[in-house]
């Protein structure tokens, strides 16, 4: 792939030349390029979001190149502030160590790992002592970090800023020097994070990295980043029938965006799809319909994507309440095998917070039996009896 082919997508480069520049010099010095990107393990779903970047890199790995995974599980015991308006809660050593476990594994869903260099910042950041990072911190200046929008946003505000979350972008810089990048990926929020990684590989005499920052996916809500600490999010590995209906949930003014970066269409198939949604040619529920399918085809199977159609359309589409398909779940698998409460009832068959579930019962979406239940108090017995339970658009359940 020539320069036009690997930028095409790229929201920015810094500096405007760089990629060209590192092409040229890879090309004279006969090696392939050093691609950096990293992840902090705060969380165990790697998302479409990510997928956008990751994507890239991929094309990058088809032009020769290669590709270091920077797992951040010391700098996830930090927290990276960028976009956040409060400071993110600690991680324990186990959770980080699950959660960046797991991420390696579904990274297998874009690209084959065993051609991945994975490397854990721990393994230099853990070991410096408190003089080396006074060094470090030594190449940094308090005005950098308040040029960061989100912590001047919450200085002017009022809204505390732990200190430790002021050097996250020198450490998490610190990784460039250590594997000697010659690009960083990131999204656009992680802009200055990069370019500290830039800026301390030229204070100690090394050549500064090219910053590539792809476009942010907005999530399923259509207002912010799609985010796991928002939950707002599509997992890569979450199950195919949950890939589609979150899909398909999108608002409709999210479609050009979502079409742009989370299909694997040609050019011209995402140019013919956004020209049918702006002219109204055709229904945003189909278009939303082949983005879902595309999705999951991507991350699971062909079979997989139209089981999924095929399930969206009888759980979501038909009306009739029978004609439904209802997973079996016996009382003995329940926390409470005599009787339970509807609200701690959806809470364990959803996987989501009792919260949400008491605004789906106050909303109307619950039904007990067929009957709608607005009561967030109500109780279920085991008597028995059958009983067939609506969670929303998509969780039905037959509870015996």
């Amino acid at each position: 792939m020539n320069e036009s082919e690997l930028s095409f997508g790229i929201e920015s480069i810094v500096p405007a030349n760089g990629l060209k520049e590192k092409l040229e010099m890879a090309k004279k010095e006969n090696r392939p390029l050093i691609i950096k990107f990293g992840m902090d393990p705060t969380a165990p779903d790697l998302h479409l979001g990510h997928a956008v970047g990751l994507k890239k890199i991929r094309e990058f790995m088809e032009a020769g190149h290669e590709a270091h995974l920077i797992v951040g599980n010391f700098t996830a015991l930090v927290g990276d502030p960028s976009g956040r308006n409060t400071t993110r809660p600690p991680l324990t050593p186990e959770e980080i160590e699950f959660n960046s476990k797991t991420y390696v594994d579904q990274l297998s869903k874009i690209f084959d790992t065993s051609k991945i260099h994975i490397h854990y910042n721990n393994d230099w950041l853990g070991k410096m002592n408190f003089a080396d990072i006074l060094k470090l911190l030594s190449r940094a200046t308090l005005s950098q970090m308040m040029q960061r929008e989100d912590f001047k946003n919450r200085y002017q505000n009022n809204i505390p800023i732990a200190l430790h979350e002021l050097i996250y972008p020198i450490i998490q810089g610190y990784d460039s020097v250590a594997i000697k990048a010659d690009i960083e990926f990131g999204g656009h929020d992680q802009l200055l994070n990069c370019l500290f990684g830039k800026s301390l590989q030229e204070s100690l005499g090394m050549p500064g990295q090219t910053v590539l920052t792809m476009p942010l996916l907005r999530g399923l809500d259509g207002h912010i980043k799609m985010s796991k600490s928002k939950g707002n999010y599509i997992g890569l590995a979450e199950h195919p029938h949950d890939m589609f209906g979150k899909t398909m949930s999108i608002p409709d003014f999210l479609i050009p965006e979502w079409v742009e970066l989370t299909t694997s269409w040609t050019a011209e198939e995402k140019a013919n799809a956004i020209a049918d949604y702006k002219n109204n040619t055709v229904n945003p529920m189909e278009i939303k319909k082949k983005i879902a399918y595309n999705i999951v085809e991507q991350y699971h199977s062909k079979e997989a994507a139209e089981e999924a159609a095929s399930f969206f359309y009888k759980q979501v589409q038909q009306k009739g309440f029978d004609t439904k398909e209802f997973k079996p779940i016996s009382w003995q698998d329940l926390p409470q095998t005599d009787s339970i409460g509807l609200v701690d009832l959806g809470a364990f068959l959803l996987g989501q917070s009792k919260s949400n579930i008491r605004r789906l019962i106050e909303s109307g979406a619950v039904s007990v039996n067929g009957e709608k239940e607005t009561n967030i108090s109500a109780q279920l017995s085991n008597t028995g009896e059958e009983i067939k339970l609506k969670f929303g658009k998509r969780g039905f359940f037959t509870l015996k």
